[in-house]
């Protein structure tokens, strides 16, 4: 089964280098809570054998993955959208509430797993100071990651993604290292590029029902 795949794979991650410069690894998942909610959230939306394209964001948050274990579901959206009760600190994360009004606009929950897997290029997140870091804003890190990102991508292909196309979340410096690796791994066919939730939310708020519309037409533009 897909989810069995998937939850092994969540529960066996390790970075396999030391962290240096302060950085600090969000790794919710060797938590017994987290554990029950992705075995939850999994089992009821990927019990089956079905193949999937991807969604590949950067890496975990603080408030949203970070805590689920649970790639841009935070503990709101976990409950309302996917309804699997937990007891997490109900705090939103902007990401999410995006990615959950562009699944409802897309037919919900079920719909939308049924044909995609949500993933990172780092599946585990970090922090310095408290705050978010993106895996390639600090070069040490950059540089020791790589081994790990090609590992996890490679495991996670063959889970039962589709190949023929996935899509990058993220236009920057995510969407550049997915290229990279990608045009020496020959993992997909073809990279789609989604715009950040983070960004839209911060800074086309006004726009946000476009961006989702375009989401939709691009992801329903492979089913």
């Amino acid at each position: 089964m897909f989810s069995n795949k998937v939850l092994r794979f969540l529960f066996n991650l390790k970075l396999p280098f030391a962290l240096q410069n302060g950085v600090e690894v969000l790794d919710a998942h060797q938590r017994k809570d987290v554990q029950q909610a992705c075995t939850a959230f999994y089992k009821k939306y990927y019990n089956d054998n079905s193949k999937r394209h991807t969604l590949i964001g950067i890496n975990p948050g603080r408030f949203g993955g970070g805590i689920t274990g649970i790639p841009f579901t935070d503990p709101i959206r976990l409950e309302k959208n996917c309804g699997i009760n937990n007891d997490f600190q109900k705090k939103q994360e902007l990401s999410s509430v995006f990615i959950y009004d562009m699944i409802d606009a897309y037919g919900g929950s079920e719909a939308f797993y049924k044909h995609f897997y949500i993933t990172a290029m780092s599946p585990l997140g970090f922090i310095r100071n408290g705050k978010n870091l993106n895996y390639y804003d600090d070069k040490v890190l950059l540089k020791d990651i790589q081994p790990f990102i090609i590992d996890c991508m490679q495991q996670q292909i063959d889970f039962g993604l589709k190949t023929d196309v996935c899509f990058c979340i993220g236009e920057g410096e995510n969407l550049k290292y997915l290229q990279k690796l990608n045009n020496e791994h020959k993992w997909f066919n073809r990279i789609e590029t989604l715009p950040h939730p983070r960004f839209v939310m911060q800074y086309r708020l006004k726009r946000k029902e476009e961006f989702i519309e375009s989401y939709i037409s691009k992801l329903k533009s492979v089913v």
